[in-house]
């Protein structure tokens, strides 16, 4: 390349620049001297008035514990005459306050009327309490600034005597600052004015190029590398301008090139499925895609530049390493206590033809609904096999007795025919209770919904209940006079009230009592069914709605139960809009919740 001239030298330009900065330098120094000048000088204001104080404290105290005849001079009196003998230009009142807040003297002839009456002033309160002294500024009626300072004056045996309150005159340290401002903001402004001058002329010079690189550099970045920047000269910026225009031709082609293959690699992954990650070669995450941030439930800003196994949550079972060369795909657990998830994560290594390691890239799939779908058909049928072989087991043994003779018994054959008929029809229960499910789930379940006037409809069933129950239960029923008037399927919620007070009076012990209560909450109405049973354990409450749950299996079976009637109950309150869940406390009882959305009496549409 052709050497650059001396004169045309951008050194020399960025020389003059160098200098024109330092100006400005000095007039930052210039303020950050004022400042600390302000600084000091109230410093110094405030040290002075303390150090007057201090020693109005220790005459003020001299004369408060000095032992008084009635020939000598009151102790107010003693007092104006201390606090005579230290007023100043810059103190504009000093008083004395005694420990029950009664002002004792003021060195201000005007406030002589404030002797002997109990300060109000926050600031002398905390003082006396706090025993420490204080101090805040204010800004009196004519716009001074006035720094009060409290100090309390305390006796030889930590005893508090009372308080100082001083009041000063700050305003003249700022007076001060002011003219010593004015002229740093003259000397300022002249700075300005000759740096302003100087800039527009070495601008001139270099300002133009990189302006036109700068539009250059803008046009490319939209994508538009048809432009050329014009040289001006064959100084560092012409020669960096032509620099700059054979980067623009090879970029250009590079351009091309990177946007077909992005398009490419946005298009794969925009439309994938499944999630994918990026890595660098240190692990920390470079790319990552919609479907990826989505089943991770994370920001794209909180992924970026972080290292996968923290992404994954796998710090303390791999390492970036143990990803390298795992090979086969691993389960990634997402779930928290209100919902599951469940990623499957395979990983493959990008790797350059030498074997160098550059990243890998992890490829997660949502595999949450399928676990949960062969669980619930694990447990499902594990539940049904149960359930259906307890009764197929009874009866086949007492079948086989029959079969062996037992019928000729006339006092053993009806037992076992009995107890046969029993188990089928607990079979039969059970089949049409899993088709009401059946149906449920598939929508099919018909709901006759018609207006109902709820606390004829609730009390109806229970006084049902009340008449027939054979245990000695005792019924308390907690129930609004007024009228509501629900929209609900008659059947359907006389079958869900039914299983839930069946379940109450199956677990309440005798004399026990069952509490029906009902109320308006946020435009449902809750209903409360509460027993004195068993209860239920704190970590198998929210299992009670599932299907074939029971607390205790053996007493449930034996009752009877199938295991559904909460779970049918569940899917019922739900088809009407409402919710069910139950609260327990181990060995004291349980109390199931329902609602149901109600309307505001409508009797008048009746009439």
């Amino acid at each position: 390349m052709q050497k650059v001239s001396f004169f045309k030298s951008i050194h020399v330009k960025f020389v003059l620049i160098y200098l024109l900065l330092i100006l400005l330098a000095m007039q930052i120094i210039g303020l950050y001297f004022a400042q600390e000048l302000e600084q000091t000088l109230t410093q110094n204001f405030k040290d002075s008035i303390e150090e007057r104080m201090n020693i109005v404290e220790f005459s003020v105290r001299e004369e408060m514990v000095k032992s008084r005849t009635e020939e000598e001079s009151t102790i107010e009196e003693s007092l104006r005459s201390v606090l005579a003998g230290f007023q100043s230009s810059d103190i504009d009142e000093i008083r004395v306050v005694d420990a029950r807040y009664r002002i004792l003297a003021s060195s201000a002839p005007d406030n002589q009327s404030l002797v002997g009456q109990r300060s109000t002033l926050d600031i002398v309160t905390q003082s006396i309490v706090a025993e420490t002294p204080d101090e805040r500024t204010y800004v009196n009626n004519q716009a001074d600034r006035v720094w009060v300072r409290t100090q309390p004056i305390i006796a030889e045996g930590g005893e508090v005597l009372g308080t100082l309150y001083m009041e000063a005159d700050i305003e003249n340290v700022y007076d001060q600052m002011d003219d010593i401002n004015a002229i740093l903001a003259v000397g300022t402004a002249i700075a300005l004015a000759v740096t302003a001058v100087l800039g527009v002329l070495v601008a001139q010079t270099i300002s133009k190029p990189i302006s036109d690189m700068r539009r250059q550099a803008q046009a490319m970045a939209r994508g538009n590398f048809s432009r050329k920047v014009r040289v001006y000269g064959n100084d560092e910026i012409g020669q960096l301008a032509k620099s700059f225009n054979n980067l623009t031709n090879r970029l250009q082609e590079s351009q091309q090139s990177t946007e077909s293959e992005r398009r490419k690699l946005a298009s794969v992954l925009a439309n994938m499925t499944d999630g994918v990650l990026s890595t660098d070669r240190r692990g920390r995450v470079i790319l990552i895609n919609d479907p990826g941030l989505r089943l991770l439930n994370v920001s794209r800003e909180t992924v970026i530049n972080r290292p996968i196994t923290s992404v994954l949550g796998l710090d303390s079972e791999y390492t970036f390493e143990d990803l390298i060369h795992l090979k086969d795909a691993i389960t990634l657990d997402f779930s928290s206590y209100d919902e599951s998830a469940l990623l499957r994560a395979s990983f493959s290594v990008i790797q350059k033809e030498t074997g160098f390691v550059n990243g890998v890239i992890a490829v997660l799939h949502d595999n949450t609904e399928q676990e949960k779908i062969d669980m619930e058909r694990r447990e499902f049928v594990a539940n049904v096999s149960h359930e259906l072989r307890t009764p197929l087991t009874t009866m086949r043994s007492y079948l086989e007795a029959l079969a062996d003779g037992a019928w000729q018994d006339q006092e053993l054959a009806p037992t076992f025919l009995n107890v046969t008929q029993t188990e089928t029809e607990r079979m039969i229960r059970l089949v049409n209770d899993l088709l009401k499910l059946s149906k449920m789930d598939a929508s099919e379940t018909e709901i006759n919904k018609e207006m109902v006037e709820f606390n004829v409809f609730f009390n109806r069933i229970i006084d049902r209940f009340e008449m027939s129950k054979s245990q000695n239960v005792y019924f308390e029923r907690e129930l609004p006079e007024e009228q509501y008037f629900v929209e609900i399927d008659p059947d359907k919620l006389t079958q869900v009230i039914d299983n839930i007070i069946s379940n109450a009076l199956k677990y309440s012990p005798e004399g026990g009592k069952i509490r029906f209560a009902m109320t308006i909450e946020d435009g449902f109405i809750l209903i409360r069914i509460v027993d004195q049973g068993m209860g239920i354990p704190k970590e198998n409450v929210d299992k009670i709605f599932d299907r074939f749950y029971r607390v205790d299996r053996a007493r449930s079976r034996a009752m009877g139960g199938t295991g559904l009637g909460l779970a049918i109950s569940k899917e019922m309150i739900n088809a009407h809009g409402g919710h069910i869940w139950a609260e327990s406390q181990y060995g004291k009882g349980t109390t199931i919740f329902f609602t149901l959305p109600f309307e505001e009496d409508v009797g008048g549409e009746w009439e």
